[in-house]
């Protein structure tokens, strides 16, 4: 029994150290998210090369004509989707720009309406990211190759949407900034569990650590009536 306490102890008191280094280090990710940051004025090359969160600026315009809607998005614990456009530079290389989430209609064959009619000249500015992508593989599914717009799909690779536009995009897309115009609710937060669960987990791993204790003194040196 002592053994196995020890060992048990150990265990629990590591967990516990791991999970909060974990929040540490989570909090300064979050830290480095939020921090305001002169957004860095970019081309579609700048915008792959990029690291991940990076703060960038766009000058261009939207293509409303074809968006991409990803389905199974909830915000608030509401179901609903994430809004795609390409977002055409200059030189007329696109980008993919999530302008934010939009509510489920409550009708499967009904999707929101998130036309866009304005194609003039526009500075837009937001976070560099990936395209979101599922847990396991069985959550996906591709855009419909039919003239129908906008696409609904679920977690597409980036060749599924060129295949789709039919023109190439960047591997990266951007998160629109809510200060941008032409969005929908934009709360981006770095991905995973926030920093405050990390340390919630360490305290209960610390927790067990102290009843075992208790269980193993109680048990062992109680007085003998």
């Amino acid at each position: 029994m002592t053994l196995l306490t020890v060992l048990l102890l150990f265990a629990f008191v590591a967990l516990g150290r791991w999970q909060w280094h974990r929040g540490e280090n989570r909090a300064a990710l979050w830290a480095e998210y939020q921090r305001n940051t002169t957004p860095l004025a970019m081309d579609a090359r700048a915008v792959d090369q990029a690291e991940r969160f990076t703060h960038a600026r766009l000058d261009g315009h939207f293509e409303g004509a074809h968006q991409i809607l990803l389905d199974n998005m909830s915000h608030a614990g509401q179901p609903g989707y994430l809004v795609l456009t390409p977002f055409v530079l200059p030189d007329g290389s696109r980008v993919l720009v999530n302008r934010g989430w939009v509510p489920f209609t409550g009708y499967r064959d009904r999707l929101p309406d998130v036309s866009l009619s304005d194609t003039s000249t526009l500075r837009i500015s937001g976070r560099v990211n990936d395209l979101p992508s599922p847990g396991l593989a069985s959550g996906r599914a591709p855009p419909a190759a039919d003239a129908s717009w906008p696409k609904l799909t679920s977690f597409p690779t980036q060749p599924e949407l060129e295949a789709v536009l039919g023109s190439k995009i960047t591997h990266r897309i951007l998160l629109l900034d809510a200060v941008s115009p032409h969005g929908y609710v934009r709360e981006w937060t770095p991905p995973g569990l926030p920093p405050d669960r990390h340390f919630s987990y360490a305290i209960q791993w610390w927790g067990f650590a102290v009843v075992l204790l208790v269980l193993y003194f109680g048990l062992n040196f109680r007085k003998v009536k």
